[in-house]
């Protein structure tokens, strides 16, 4: 099995966590908006850090497994 290339999954990561951050900070904004930011930028990434490792990465490289490693996906 050929390891991912790094830049690609650089990418990728970035792909997924860009509109996670989004989606997550319009849903919490309203229950969240009058808390301090450190406390907000806490609760976001004990949110998005287990989604990621667990659920979004995973089904992303499964996805695009492929194009992350330079050989054709079956």
């Amino acid at each position: 099995m050929t390891s991912p290339n790094r830049h690609k999954m650089a990418l990728l990561t970035w792909a997924v966590v860009y509109p996670m951050i989004t989606l997550l900070l319009a849903v919490l904004e309203p229950a969240l908006g009058t808390m301090p930011m450190p406390l907000r930028t806490l609760l976001l990434s004990a949110l998005m850090v287990p989604a990621m490792v667990y659920v979004v990465l995973p089904f992303a490289t499964a996805r695009l497994n492929g194009w992350l490693s330079g050989t054709p996906s079956r």
